[in-house]
């Protein structure tokens, strides 16, 4: 349902925003008008469905008619039609019409809902939405990765909804009720890491079954004498009561006739009763479905509709119940009718995806409107394309396709299916033989992906980019395109236009795309240069020569083949007589990789030219000074030019030892800041000082610049590719160009990848698994292949101990990643009936502790007696091959080991999994988890005794599934992104408010574009709860951090580190809201989360477990409490060092547990420890300083008091006169207090700044 929630949220804000951010930049005031276009504010209709009482309706004017029916068709009371059209005094309304368009449409219009005769295709979308309403609670479809459906398990912690509509409203008596102790494997120190509490059972999910069977009947379809009575179709249907009935869908509805199993007659029943909607039909002949239906639809429509709107790509889940397999009509034919692409809305034909997708990009993009329309166009056909893609992906690699050249052999073959273009990742004809084989074959279709995600972004107009899905499903990989229309019937020789079809050998070149390449050439860092063809002609490209351009029969220009986008990394290319940068040779670069494609990320490249700007503004500005200092003699600067002219010293070396080596310079060098300011007016003079062109020069050919007159640094992607020749009269160019990229690779290692290394121990990069480790490295620039290089360099660190977490990470990363290598070829020779039993052994070679796993082969479950003869046309690969059956586990860990080595270049030691396990600290759950994503594994949830040295811990009915793991572009929402951006600069200038309007704004935009669920969206809401909670507004915190959590689950994953955030931040609202136990079970979920994910041993376990014990000592659990406070405490000591003020407040949270125990000694000890880091850290006048010694007499008093009265006791027996002793427990407000303090939440408007800091991690 989408604008029941998003669209009509924030339309009494428009007003407000007008003066929202007067002050802002102009860029944003031509913003500030357009928004308010789209903000035009709703308007109320009267809706009158038959049968029903007439009711309010909220709509906007932007609104199409189609979404109003969208509504009723999810109103509990109007969701069962779905053939009606909507009328306004008799006229019937267009469905693709906006609101805004309609005439006499205005507030208090009464829309009249109008039963329409029906169509084959009408029964069909009324049968199938009947399906969708029975089936609405059943998670069936989210185990099996279908119709956009995930999990969603927040509402059983939350025991249904949060804030205002929350079923229990217990403030303050809710002390007594609550059961804090949390299940034993949540405590700390446990080492068990049970797998069933990750799906907890849902008590809604326990099926209310309003039918038997309701599916097609045998007797469709209708002969032609009864197509003349208005018979469209027959459905066969058994009620709760065992009642066989058989019912026809005709124009006018549906009825009961006279059928039965056997005998065909269409004549309607008496009664018949004639309906307009089957669910009414039903109603009348079963109570049961009657009463079940109703209950059902109350359920459905309780539920949070984050929990059932589709998400925009597929979600799968590694681990499932054994769900039962019920009788389903809709699914079945979904199955076998080539639904291909049975969408709803393009009659009768499969969808033109190539037409789609360039017709969106050529939509208008003057103004707001018409960029929030365009983007959301992209988007949608985006996320169908790759739902279709991958749909067809697994058809073809299941068999299910037939190839446009079956008389091949199976790896060449080639498939279109859906308007879709396929092919498998082998190296076909020997296309990659120079370049590695299939390993290259492998590598391309990601390389080329990227290719079309950055041209992509950069969005020029006139040039268009294939669809591209990559998809790698049973060890093989599929790359999905849409096709060039016309490419098909010629030769691709004819076809190519521009570029090489046989990597440089015959290259051509094309004025237009020329020109066109030219606009992205900036953004892209890509240099024009010229290469000679096979005649020794020279020819002009602006691109790698593998980039092919095509003019399609529609005109347009396709550049495809752009896997060389982003110029080659040399640390991975060994290369005849060339020399590496010394940065690079001490690491042991460069390294021969698998093949010669591998690239350097874009991340890289603009940290790189980045780093360089940086550099050129220094030389400029110290040439300046030195102008200045010899007015008269200018002998210096050529000495600074000489230097200069060799940039690998001085930007290497000198840059990259400490990060705050600009900051140092300015110190050291009075007037450089001024100097600098110079430095960047020159930068934007036009040159006509000759001396300051002469600074200029020297800057830029010190930096490597491709101009001279400007900073620019481009790369020449062709350098150091086979086949490739250049010009004589570019030599010097080349020559540049090579040492360029040379350098680019040592910034990598000595740059990046310590400044990693760097961001882990100040804890600004956190990752807790693979996923987010991979992300971390992306997002420096660093790819996956250095995960060795990584390793070590941790390895050689001096505070090694604190990155232990980090290493741990990685280390199981670089396991499961070679495993997936391995996993892939043992898969590609498995045929499918054995598939089960090949997953499950390889799974036990790599986690069972059982020495000699046996495979199962399984016992044919049909034998035949005569052999069959051998099939014609196999399955990509397959063939009789039961080679996997003899892998062992000693064998899988040495290739696991040699793979290590040879593709990571990384030594693991170790035999089997107990000694890497041993060895590493590694949890066998962790491992289990990653390979299972890595590979599209589908496990039964249940426990698995991985360490039983006598049986093995998997078994074929253990396998459930294999899924599909997909690539694919992400369109972004651009003007929401800004709009978000400058909502967090307000933030952390420290106005609120502002910032709180545009991220308001920012959502509002993001849901115009992606819908109701998205990443963005997630991050959008997480960052406006934090702000409702700062500026004291808790219920609305509660409420978006509640969305956020759900969207989280929802489009990540149930247990994605981003998710166990998102935990821990609604529990903090809980809290500040009086829902105590609710904050518990949320802060137990997070912890268990943690535990499977990445173990106890992490820095972000210290802030959950702080959390955790105060909340239990708000609560009075002191024994437990002190549980998880000292267990914080020990890795906050471990991850930050004994010195660190996290470590003094851990002591401090500790002490006041003990004070309530009324253990003085203890709690003394502790606060003294925390008093002595303040102390050394902050200095004796330090408010946190006096606080702690305020805090040490008075518990000094506490003590002594206590002693006196333990005295008295002793001395005068029974009689004593005790005084009475002060118990306090600690009130809600200090611990909320202590809460806010630790989860980085500072309520001081003078240093507003900080509050961001935090946040702004996540």
């Amino acid at each position: 349902m989408v604008n029941g929630d998003g669209a009509h949220e924030h339309t009494e804000e428009s007003d407000s925003k007008q003066d929202g951010n007067g002050e802002a930049d102009g860029g944003e005031e031509s913003n500030e008008q357009e928004v308010i276009v789209i903000q035009d504010t709703g308007f109320t209709v009267k809706i009158q469905a038959p049968g029903t009482e007439p009711f309010d309706l909220q709509v906007s004017p932007q609104e199409m008619v189609q979404e109003i029916h969208q509504v009723l068709m999810d109103r509990e009371d109007t969701c069962h039609r779905t053939c009606f059209s909507l009328q306004l005094d008799g006229n019937v309304l267009d469905n693709f019409a906006e609101l805004k368009s309609i005439e006499g449409l205005q507030e208090g219009s009464l829309l009249k809902v109008v039963e329409e005769p029906y169509t084959v295709r009408e029964a069909r979308i009324h049968v199938r939405h009947i399906r969708d309403l029975l089936k609405s609670l059943d998670p069936s479809d989210a185990y099996n990765g279908v119709d956009c459906n995930s999990l969603s398990f927040l509402s059983i912690f939350t025991d249904g909804d949060l804030g205002d509509s929350g079923k229990r409203k217990k403030k303050g008596n809710e002390l007594e009720q609550i059961d804090c102790t949390p299940p034993e494997h949540i405590l700390p120190g446990s080492k068990e890491r049970p797998l069933v509490p990750l799906q907890p059972q849902n008590k809604d999910w326990k099926p209310m079954q309003c039918l038997k069977v309701l599916t097609m009947s045998g007797w469709n379809p209708p002969p032609g004498n009864r197509k003349m009575h208005g018979d469209l179709m027959y459905l066969y249907i058994v009620t709760v009561e065992e009642r066989h009935v058989s019912i026809t869908a005709s124009t006018r509805g549906f009825y009961l006739n006279q059928s039965t199993t056997y005998t065909f007659n269409p004549k309607p029943a008496n009664p018949s009763f004639l309906s307009h909607s089957l669910v009414e039909l039903l109603s009348q002949i079963s109570p049961a479905f009657k009463k079940n239906f109703t209950a059902l639809q109350k359920k459905r429509v309780q539920r949070h509709p984050f929990e059932r709107i589709a998400t925009p790509f597929q979600v799968y889940s590694w681990t499932a119940p054994q769900v039962d397999h019920a009788m389903d009509c809709v699914r079945a034919e979904d199955a076998y009718t080539s639904r291909l692409g049975y969408e709803e809305h393009i009659p009768g034909q499969t969808r033109d995806w190539n037409e789609e997708l360039q017709t969106t990009r050529e939509l208008p993009r003057k103004n707001l409107p018409e960029r929030l329309l365009r983007e959301r166009a992209i988007f949608k056909v985006h996320s169908d394309f790759a739902a279709a893609a991958t749909r067809g992906a697994m058809a073809v690699i299941d068999g299910n396709v037939m190839a446009i050249n079956p008389g091949e052999e199976t790896r060449m073959q080639m498939f279109i299916w859906n308007n879709i273009f396929f092919s498998l990742g082998f190296d076909v004809r020997d296309h990659y033989r120079e370049l590695g084989g299939d390993a290259a074959a492998h590598a391309a279709p990601t390389n080329d992906l990227n290719g079309v995600r950055a041209y992509g972004a950069v969005d020029v107009e006139g040039l268009y980019t294939l669809g591209t899905v990559v998809v790698d499903y049973r060890g093989y990989r599929v790359t999905a395109q849409s096709i060039i229309p016309g490419i098909l019937e010629r030769e691709q020789e004819q076809s190519v236009i521009y570029g090489s079809i046989d990597f440089g050998k015959t290259v051509v070149s094309h004025n237009k795309y020329l020109e066109l390449l030219d606009k992205t050439s900036r953004p892209l860092k890509v240099q024009r240069h010229n290469v000679l063809n096979e005649k020794n002609e020279t020819v002009e490209l602006c691109s790698s020569v593998e980039c092919k351009g095509i003019i399609g029969n529609d005109g347009r220009h396709y550049i495809l083949d752009l896997l060389r986008t982003f110029p080659p990394d040399l640390n991975f290319l060994p290369v005849e007589g060339e020399e590496l940068p010394p940065e690079s040779q001490r690491q042991g670069f460069p390294r021969q990789h698998r093949h010669r494609l591998a690239c350097l990320r874009q991340e890289l490249i603009e940290a790189f030219v980045e780093h360089r700007y940086l550099l050129f503004m220094k030389m400029a500005a110290l040439q300046l000074m030195q102008q200045k200092a010899n007015k008269e003699t200018k002998t210096d600067v050529p000495a600074i030019t000489e230097n200069a002219n060799t940039p690998t010293e001085t930007t290497q070396n000198g840059e990259c030892k400490s990060p705050l080596e600009g900051k140092e310079l300015e110190e050291s060098i009075p007037g450089l800041a001024q100097a600098k300011e110079l430095a960047e007016t020159l930068v934007a003079e036009d040159g006509s000082d000759p001396k300051s062109r002469e600074v200029v020069l020297n800057a830029c050919k010190a930096v490597g610049s491709i101009s001279n007159t400007s900073f620019d640094i481009r790369f020449n992607p062709d350098i150091f590719s086979p086949g490739v020749r250049f010009p004589d009269d570019s030599t010097d160019d080349v020559q540049k160009q090579k040492q360029l990229l040379k350098d680019a690779a040592a910034f990598l290692v000595s740059c990046q990848i310590p400044s990693l290394v760097k961001d882990c121990l100040d804890h600004s990069a956190l990752p807790m698994d693979g996923a987010t480790l991979t992300e971390a490295l992306h997002q420096r620039g660093i790819n996956v292949r250095y995960l060795g290089t990584v390793l070590e360099f941790l390895d050689k660190t001096p505070a090694k101990a604190q990155l232990e977490h980090f290493y741990r990470i990685g280390i199981s990363e670089l396991i499961t990643r070679c495993a997936k290598h391995i996993f892939k070829t043992y898969l590609q020779g498995v045929e499918l009936s054995a598939l089960s039993a090949a997953v499950s052994h390889f799974l036990n070679c790599f986690l069972s502790s059982f020495p000699d796993a046996v495979a199962h082969l399984p016992p044919d479950e049909l034998v035949s007696r005569r052999k069959s003869r051998k099939r014609r046309n196999r399955v990509p690969g397959s063939g009789d091959n039961t080679a996997w059956a003899s892998l062992t586990p000693s064998e899988l860990w040495k290739n696991i080991v040699s793979e290590a080595q040879s593709y990571y270049h990384f030594a693991i030691e170790c035999e089997s999994v107990d000694q890497v396990v041993e060895k590493y600290g590694l949890q066998k759950s962790t491992l289990l988890r990653e390979i299972s994503i890595k590979t599209g594994i589908q496990i039964l949830i249940k426990e698995y005794n991985f360490d039983s040295r006598h049986k093995p811990a998997f078994t074929e009915e253990d396998i459930l599934n294999i899924f599909p793991v997909v690539k694919h572009v992400n369109p972004k929402a651009s003007d929401a992104f800004h709009f978000f951006q400058s909502g967090q600069a307000k933030v952390q200038q420290g106005f609120l408010k502002e910032g709180c309007e545009l991220i308001n704004e920012a959502l509002n935009l993001f849901n115009n574009v992606y819908g109701a669920m998205h990443v963005e969206i997630c991050a959008c809401l997480r960052l406006l709860a934090r702000l409702n909670y700062i500026m004291g507004d808790h219920a609305e915190a509660l409420s978006n951090q509640q969305k956020a959590v759900l969207m989280s689950e929802r489009v990540l994953g149930i247990e994605h580190p981003n998710t166990i955030q998102e935990y821990m931040h609604l529990a903090l609202y809980c809290f500040a809201n009086g829902q105590l136990s609710t904050a518990l079970k949320l802060l137990y979920r997070a912890r268990y989360l943690m535990l499977l994910v990445c173990g106890e041993d992490h820095p972000e376990m210290a802030l959950l477990d702080s959390n955790i014990g105060l909340v239990l000592h708000g609560v009075m659990e002191y024994d437990l409490s002190l549980r998880f406070l000292e267990n914080a405490l020990t890795i906050n000591t471990k991850y930050h060092g004994a010195r660190s003020l996290k470590v003094a407040l851990s002591h401090h949270l500790v002490a006041r547990v003990y004070e309530s125990k009324a253990e003085f000694r203890s709690a003394l000890q502790h606060e003294k420890e925390g008093y002595t880091i303040y102390k050394n850290q902050m200095g004796e006048a330090h408010e946190k300083t006096k606080e702690s010694s305020e805090y040490l007499k008075y518990l000094t008093q506490q003590a002594v008091a206590l002693q006196r009265t333990m005295n008295e006791i002793y001395k005068n027996g029974s009689n004593a006169s005790i005084m009475p002793l002060k118990f306090t427990a600690p009130s809600m407000a200090s611990v909320l207090e202590q809460l806010n303090i630790i989860n980085g939440i500072i309520f001081i408007p003078l240093r507003k700044c900080h509050i961001m800091q935090r946040s702004n991690k996540y």
